[in-house]
């Protein structure tokens, strides 16, 4: 059996942040729940059994932010939240996401991963580096744990793939929206067992590059040129091929078409 008290450690490491709340059902790991109460001393807690305040207060709606690049799903995603939250935007990528969060600093932001001009995992990063307050929730099609764990250190509170149903996806929201931490059932039990067997230890390559080099490095495999790339980041050409050849040297890529391949691989575009 997993030694209890590791893997708390290890999900305080990945999430920094201890205690919280975790959906009990997410684990397929023998007899875990029960044993991390007794050991760690943190309950375990049903999120559906957070959802109403003692007494049965109303509690206010939730404001939420809306980021996918895909317009059909946006307008599904938009239908099914809005009877239970307040929808105070929506975006179509990562830099008009960040420009709404910071303007309505909503409670939760939905967003997806890959998106046109800025990823999600780098617009965490940013938001949490200006120290936005809002709750983080991954809407992902991919179901790499490399990915999922890279979303967590970047700032996310939960995390959902889009083959989920409705009620999961609101279930969800209501979590994070509560300061838990939500991770889709399908993944969980997978992800945590990979964060013990490697200690959380082995960041992706492309977790050494800076939040501003892999901005260039998504513009540039979206086929951006290098006087495009500098307008849109407000920085000169010059530093803008700077920071290309430090990329491809960190990297270990000696070509344009290596980078791009990269970016693809790493689902940065």
């Amino acid at each position: 059996m997993i030694n209890a008290l590791q893997m708390y450690a290890t999900l305080c490491m990945l999430f920094s942040r201890a205690p919280y709340l975790i959906l009990a059902s997410t684990f397929r790991l023998h007899n875990v729940p029960t044993v991390i109460t007794e050991l760690a001393g943190f309950p375990l807690i049903s999120v559906r059994e957070t959802l109403h305040t003692a007494g049965g207060t109303t509690m206010q709606r939730t404001r939420l932010l809306l980021a996918d690049d895909h317009a059909i799903l946006m307008d599904a995603l938009v239908g099914v939240v809005r009877q239970e939250f307040d929808i105070v935007g929506t975006a179509h990528d990562g830099r008009v996401m960040l420009d709404l969060a910071r303007q309505f600093k909503p409670d939760v932001i939905v967003m997806d991963i890959s998106m046109p001009s800025l990823n999600g995992i780098d617009a965490a990063r940013i938001l949490r580096k200006e120290g936005n307050t809002s709750k983080l929730l991954f809407l992902s099609m991919h179901a790499d744990l490399p990915l999922v764990e890279e979303a967590f250190r970047a700032g996310a509170s939960g995390y959902v793939l889009k083959l989920c149903g409705a009620d999961e996806f609101i279930t969800a929201i209501q979590c994070v929206a509560r300061g838990n931490i939500y991770i889709t059932p399908k993944l969980a039990g997978d992800l945590i067992s990979t964060l013990i067997a490697t200690g959380g230890k082995q960041p992706s390559r492309e977790a050494i590059l800076t939040v501003r080099q892999r901005e260039v490095l998504q513009l540039l495999a979206e086929g951006k040129t290098m006087k495009e790339v500098a307008a849109q980041l407000g920085i000169s050409t010059r530093t803008t091929e700077s920071h290309k050849y430090e990329i491809m040297r960190q990297l270990g890529v000696q070509t344009t078409a290596e980078l791009i391949r990269y970016a693809v691989r790493a689902k940065l575009v």
